[in-house]
C-alpha cells in the first residue's frame, strides 16, 4: 500500500538516517546487547547526523519543526533495520523527553540545556515510574523538599531508559505529598549532583541494548531554577507529553510488526518442506494474508494519527487508540512469524526471535493495554 503521508524532505531525511543507522548503529548491535547498553558516543553521532533536535528551536542548533513525521522516521528507519533496541535511547531524547525542555523549559533553561541535547553532548532521560508507581503517575513517592532556594530530592525510579548514560534526568516528584496528582512537579536533576547514585542495570527479557536502570535520590539538593515550569503543574505538563509519546510507541510497533511480517513472507517463499515452499500451503498462505490485511489496517490508522499531531490535532484517546492496538497487534504478528520460522524462529540470529522479546515490553510502557482502554471507556461516557 502506497503511503501518502510524507513529503520530498521527508524521503531526503529517511535516507539520511538510514545511512547513520547503517554505519552508527549495525556494526555495534550484538556489542551493545552483550553490554546492555549503548556508547554515548551513539549520541553524539546522532547529533552530528542532525536526528536528535529536529524539533528543538533553530537557534539553540535545532531544526526548528514540531513536524512529528520526522520523528516517525527514525522509529521506522531502526525497526527496518533490526536495532529498535539498540535505538531506544535515540528515540527517547528524540520523542520523548526533548518536548519538556521545548515546551516547559524557560528561556535561561533552554539556553543551558537545548543546545547540548541536540548535539548528544547531554543525554537525557525521563525518570517517573518507581517501585511502587507505574501507570499510575500520581502515585509516585520520590519528594521534594524546598528549602529556600532549592528543593531536596528523596525517592527512588525505576525502569528508567537511559539510566546509565544520562547527564540529565527531568524527574516527577512530590513538591506536596498531600494534594495528589496536584502536588506533582518536574524538577531536572544533573547526574554529578551530589546525593544522586545510578543503582542497577536492569535486567530484561528484551531490548537487551537499551540501557533500563534504577535511580536514587538520597538529599540532593536541586536548585529551584532547575523545575520545569510552575510548581504542582507537573503532572499536566506529562499528561500533555504522553499523547506523543504513546504515538511514537504506536509507530515503534508497526513498523516492527512490518518488518517482521516482510521476512517472514521472504522465508516462507525459500523454506521448503513436503518439496515445496511452506508459503504455498494454503493454511500459512491464509495466516500471512490476515496478518498482512491487519498490518496494512493499523499502517493506515498509524498514518492518519501521524499527520493529526503534525496539525495539533492529536487527542490523548486517539493516542491511546493507536497505542494498545498496534502494540497488541505487534505481539500477535512477531509470535504468528516466530512459529512459522520454526525452530529458526527462536534462534536470535533471526531478526523476529529478536523482535519477539524485544516487542512484549511495549503493551506495558507508556501505559498498560489495560489503562489505555480506562482512557478510551471514560471518554465514552462509561
Amino acid at each position: 500500500m502506497r503511503r501518502t503521508i510524507f513529503e520530498s524532505e521527508h524521503d531526503l531525511y529517511r535516507d539520511t538516517v538510514r545511512r547513520f543507522v547503517d554505519s552508527e548503529v549495525v556494526p555495534h548491535r550484538e556489542r551493545w546487547e552483550a553490554e546492555g547498553r549503548v556508547d554515548r558516543e551513539l549520541f553524539a553521532a546522532a547529533g552530528r547526523a542532525g536526528i536528535l533536535g529536529i524539533a528543538a528551536p533553530e537557534v539553540h542548533g535545532g531544526g526548528g519543526t514540531q513536524d512529528f513525521r520526522y520523528n516517525a522516521i527514525l522509529s521506522e528507519c531502526l525497526a527496518e533495520a533490526d536495532v529498535l533496541s539498540a535505538g531506544l535511547g535515540l528515540s527517547l531524547q528524540a520523542d520523548i523527553a526533548l518536548p519538556y525542555l521545548i515546551h516547559q523549559a524557560d528561556a535561561d533553561q533552554q539556553a543551558r540545556w537545548l543546545p547540548g541535547a541536540v548535539t548528544g553532548e547531554l543525554i537525557l532521560a525521563l525518570a517517573m515510574s518507581e517501585p511502587g508507581a507505574g501507570s499510575d503517575v500520581a502515585g509516585i513517592a520520590t519528594t521534594a523538599r524546598r528549602e529556600g532556594d532549592v528543593y531536596v530530592v528523596d525517592g527512588a525510579k525505576t525502569f528508567i531508559t537511559n539510566g546509565q548514560n544520562a547527564d540529565l534526568v527531568i524527574t516527577a516528584v512530590k513538591t506536596d505529598p498531600s494534594a495528589g496528582h496536584k502536588g506533582i512537579s518536574l524538577l531536572v536533576i544533573e547526574s554529578d549532583s551530589p546525593g544522586f547514585s545510578r543503582g542497577r542495570k536492569l535486567s530484561k527479557v528484551g531490548q537487551h541494548a537499551a540501557d533500563t536502570s534504577e535511580l536514587h535520590f538520597d538529599g540532593v539538593r536541586i536548585p529551584v531554577s532547575n523545575r520545569l515550569g510552575e510548581e504542582g503543574r507537573g503532572f499536566y505538563a506529562m499528561m500533555g507529553n504522553l499523547a506523543q509519546e504513546r504515538m511514537s510507541i504506536a509507530v515503534q510497533a508497526t513498523a516492527q510488526a512490518e518488518r517482521s511480517l516482510a521476512a517472514t513472507v521472504a522465508y516462507a517463499t525459500e523454506r521448503t518442506a513436503f518439496g515445496q515452499a511452506i508459503g504455498s500451503f494454503q493454511h500459512l498462505r491464509f495466516q500471512l494474508a490476515e496478518l498482512q490485511t491487519e498490518v496494512d489496517v493499523a499502517r493506515t490508522y498509524v498514518d492518519r494519527l501521524i499527520l493529526a499531531q503534525v496539525e495539533g490535532e492529536l487527542s490523548d484517546v486517539d493516542a491511546a487508540k493507536a497505542k494498545w492496538w498496534t502494540t497488541e497487534l505487534c505481539q500477535r504478528v512477531v509470535d504468528r512469524c516466530v512459529q512459522i520460522h520454526g525452530g529458526y524462529g527462536y534462534m536470535t540470529e533471526y531478526p523476529v526471535a529478536r523482535a519477539w522479546v524485544d516487542s512484549r515490553i511495549q503493551t506495558i510502557y507508556g501505559g498498560t493495554t489495560e489503562i489505555m482502554k480506562e482512557i478510551i471507556g471514560r471518554s465514552m461516557g462509561l
